[in-house]
């Protein structure tokens, strides 16, 4: 993020909260006040996407043409329901480090989120790999982990289902201990008022249907490779050759697997971002939504 940028955004935030044209808090109980909320929200919106369109390192590479209307009709039909956000990319495109800042920021502002990541929701393979030794044997003969037939996705859309209406769950826990163990509702995950679905299964078959807001970051590949090989041998202790054979099978899956759905998405942002720009953007879209004349 460049100086100017940094300046930029905080100027921005600064002009709303000291701005004395301000509109009445709308009355969210009244569809005429969340019509109004929704009409404000859109043109606010469309200010930061041109504000960010002619920064040094943009965030947003791509929106959907009608996305914020189609986010604004929703707010206003059905107010109740949880804001649903499901987060997907290719691997190391740096969808977990992007849902962790969500997470801080939001939390700064005291308002309550919900992270879930889908990988919790692979199968449990335990048996297999106690039959082909390990994990790695496993994979090399064949076993498309990446593939939507390895994931629980009829317990995720219930759990989606659950959570977005208001209920509490338990998810799975997948251990990351090379055992291919999945614990059974292991993880209590609460249903907050905003719910961030991150992963790779998060758009999966019809389960991509439930969100409100589709996310797909997108990030170089050469900073991806970078990215999995340092994260494979400094954190999950394997060995490079081993490492480099895992990156050529997760390049081909997530091109089989996940790209497609970057077509779906509403929004394409960049997974290389400054994350202090990108929470200053957080930070705007918090301040735009809550800034009102009381």
């Amino acid at each position: 993020m460049t100086e100017e940028d940094k300046i930029g955004i905080s100027h921005l935030i600064q002009k709303e909260l000291n701005s004395s044209d301000k509109i009445l808090k709308p009355d969210f109980n009244q569809k005429t006040g969340r019509e109004l909320l929704a009409f404000y929200l859109q043109s606010k919106f469309k200010q930061l996407l041109a504000y960010d369109n002619k920064a040094a390192e943009p965030i947003f590479i791509e929106v959907r043409y009608d996305f914020i209307q189609k986010f604004s009709k929703r707010l206003i039909q059905n107010p109740e329901k949880r804001i649903m956000i499901g987060v997907t990319g290719e691997s190391a495109s740096g969808k977990s480090t992007i849902c962790k800042e969500i997470e801080n920021v939001i939390e700064r502002f005291n308002m309550p989120v919900t992270i879930l990541t889908t990988d919790n929701y692979f199968n449990d393979i335990s048996g297999l790999i106690k039959e082909y030794g390990t994990f790695d044997n496993l994979r090399d003969n064949g076993y498309d982990v990446d593939s939507p037939n390895s994931f629980q996705l009829d317990v995720l859309k219930d759990d989606l289902d659950k959570i977005s209406h208001g209920e509490d769950i338990y998810s799975p826990e997948y251990l990351l201990n090379g055992t291919g163990v999945s614990v059974p509702k292991a993880k209590f995950v609460p249903s907050n008022k905003i719910v961030v679905v991150e992963g790779m299964a998060s758009m999966f078959g019809d389960n991509k249907d439930i969100f409100d807001i589709k996310v797909y970051v997108e990030t170089d590949l050469d900073i991806r490779k970078e990215r999995f090989l340092t994260r494979a041998y400094t954190e999950r202790n394997q060995d490079l050759e081993n490492a480099k054979k895992h990156w050529e099978y997760i390049l081909g899956a997530g091109e089989k697997y996940v790209k497609p759905y970057r077509a779906e998405a509403d929004i394409i942002i960049n997974g290389d971002s400054n994350l202090a720009y990108f929470s200053q953007i957080l930070e705007y879209i918090h301040t735009i939504t809550n800034n009102f004349e009381a």
